[in-house]
């Protein structure tokens, strides 16, 4: 397996989260989003999408070459090793609570993380002429409204992690979101059930290997 990551990148930081849980060994190639790599020749023809994570599984085709197909999206990938490494599972059996608990990772993944991407803060800054406090009130605008939703959904359940009692998919989405949200000066006090979650997480091996400044 082999993992294109940087090492701040949360997308990817979810997806070295759900390896370690499942206690996989990978390959890690970075890939500097501030040097631009992404938008390298080499790196898009594995990933069009020009994004952080890529994903291999590091097969070979009938030829003895390497399979250079590249999963893209870090939820993708996860599911995919979900399904092909069941144990410990990420997400719950139960069809409902499946759902639920997909529905808090993707206010992370879909409502909060897209608004304040590198990509989409660059965009605002050199288009726009967005100045960096300008920018940083946008920030916190995207967060301020997604961390009240998971607070309140989290909130629903008296688990030890966000809405089961093991580590899940929602939990991989929440803790890199918490690191960048810290990372950028957002006041976190006013979210108590996701810091109380946050501390559990972070004293498994699983989030210890993973974090940012494990890399």
């Amino acid at each position: 397996m082999k993992l294109y990551d940087y090492y701040r990148s949360s997308a990817s930081y979810r997806v070295r989260i759900a390896l370690n849980l499942k206690g996989l060994s990978y390959e890690q190639v970075s890939i500097s989003l501030l040097n631009k790599e992404q938008n390298s020749a080499a790196y898009s023809a594995l990933n069009p999408n020009q994004l952080v994570p890529g994903f291999s599984r590091g097969d070979t085709n009938e030829s003895g070459f390497e399979d250079t197909a590249v999963l893209g999206q870090s939820l993708a990938i996860i599911e995919y090793l979900d399904e092909c490494y069941p144990e410990p599972a990420l997400l719950p059996s139960d069809p409902w609570h499946k759902a639920q608990c997909r529905e808090i990772a993707l206010i992370v993944a879909c409502d909060i993380h897209p608004l304040n991407n590198l990509r989409v803060l660059n965009y605002l800054n050199s288009e726009f002429g967005v100045s960096q406090n300008e920018k940083m009130i946008w920030y916190h605008h995207w967060l301020k409204q997604g961390f009240q939703s998971l607070e309140s959904l989290s909130n629903r359940y008296s688990t030890q992690f966000t809405c089961t009692e093991t580590p899940s998919l929602a939990d991989i989405c929440l803790i890199p979101q918490l690191y960048n949200a810290k990372r950028f000066g957002f006041e976190t006090k006013h979210y108590p059930r996701l810091l109380e979650i946050e501390q559990r997480c972070l004293v498994l091996p699983a989030f210890q290997q993973a974090h940012p400044d494990s890399q």
